[in-house]
C-alpha cells in the first residue's frame, strides 16, 4: 500500500455524522489535487456508496480489485460486494480480514491520502485496524452533547493506547444558524468538543454547524459550492495537509 498518510475517522456512538466527515474530508482533499482514497470500513453499517449515489460495481485486473472512483475519489466499500441492501452476518474474524483484503488486494496506486471510515466504538473492526494500519493517525468526531462525549473518549483512548496519533478532534452539529440569520443556536448543547479535546491533549480541528436545506435541494451527503459546509470542509482539508504535509 503506497500511501503517504493514511487517516482513520473513528467516533464512539453511531449518528454523529463520521461516515458524512469521512466522504466529504476524502472529497475536499481531491478538491486541493491530492490522490485520495476513501476506504468504507463500516462492514455492518456501510453507507458511503449510498453518499456518492454510486451504482456501479468495482472491476478486477490479474486477481485484484480496481476500485470505483466518485468525486476524484477512489473507494472501496463492502457496498460493492452484496446485492442491494442486505445485511452482513458475519463474526469477528471474517471483518479483520476484509481490513486487509480492501487494504492489499486492491489497486489503490500512488495516494497522498487514504481516509478509513471506521465503525463507531471499540470493536473488532478498530483492534485490526490498528495491527494491520499501524501507522494510521485518528480523528475523532462527537457531537457537542455530554452523552456523545463521553462516548468518544472510549475511541480516543483505544487509538491512544494502539499509540496512534490524534490529530484531533472534530465537533460535528455544533450549531445551527437559519437562513438569513447570523444568530447560532447551540440545538445539543455547547462545549462537548472542547471537552473532549482537552481530555485526549488534542485540538478541535473543526466546530461544524448543521445546514438547513430547502425542500426542493438535492438531498446528498457532499457539499456542493454554494453550501455552508463546502467551505468547512474546504477549510479542515486545507488544515489537514497543513498539519501533515507541512
Amino acid at each position: 500500500m503506497n500511501t503517504k498518510h493514511v487517516i482513520a475517522i473513528a467516533s464512539g456512538k453511531g449518528g454523529v455524522g463520521k461516515s458524512t466527515i469521512s466522504a466529504n474530508l476524502a472529497v475536499s482533499l481531491a478538491r486541493l489535487g491530492k490522490n485520495v482514497a476513501l476506504v468504507d470500513l463500516d462492514i455492518y453499517g456501510f453507507s458511503i456508496p449510498k453518499m456518492f449515489s454510486i451504482t456501479a460495481k468495482p472491476k478486477t485486473f490479474n486477481g485484484k480489485i480496481i476500485p470505483v472512483e466518485a468525486e476524484g475519489v477512489k473507494i472501496m466499500s463492502m457496498g460493492f460486494l452484496i446485492k442491494g441492501n442486505e445485511p452482513v452476518v458475519w463474526r469477528g474474524p471474517m471483518l479483520g480480514k476484509m481490513i486487509e483484503h480492501f487494504t492489499r488486494d486492491v489497486i489503490w496506486g500512488e495516494l497522498d491520502y487514504m481516509i478509513l471510515d471506521l465503525p463507531p466504538g471499540t470493536g473488532d473492526i478498530a483492534l485490526d485496524m490498528h495491527h494491520y494500519i499501524p501507522q494510521s493517525k485518528e480523528i475523532i468526531v462527537t457531537t457537542p452533547h455530554p452523552t456523545a462525549t463521553h462516548v468518544a473518549e472510549r475511541a480516543g483512548v483505544m487509538a491512544q493506547k494502539a499509540n496512534h496519533d490524534i490529530l484531533g478532534v472534530i465537533e460535528n452539529m455544533s450549531y445551527f444558524t437559519p437562513p438569513g440569520s447570523e444568530e447560532k443556536y447551540a440545538l445539543f448543547g455547547k462545549g462537548g468538543g472542547e471537552k473532549l479535546a482537552e481530555i485526549l491533549s488534542t485540538d478541535v480541528i473543526a466546530q461544524l454547524p448543521i445546514e438547513a436545506l430547502s425542500d426542493d435541494a438535492e438531498v446528498t451527503a457532499i457539499y456542493k459550492e454554494d453550501s455552508i459546509l463546502y467551505m468547512q470542509y474546504k477549510q479542515l482539508a486545507e488544515k489537514i495537509d497543513q498539519l501533515l504535509m507541512g
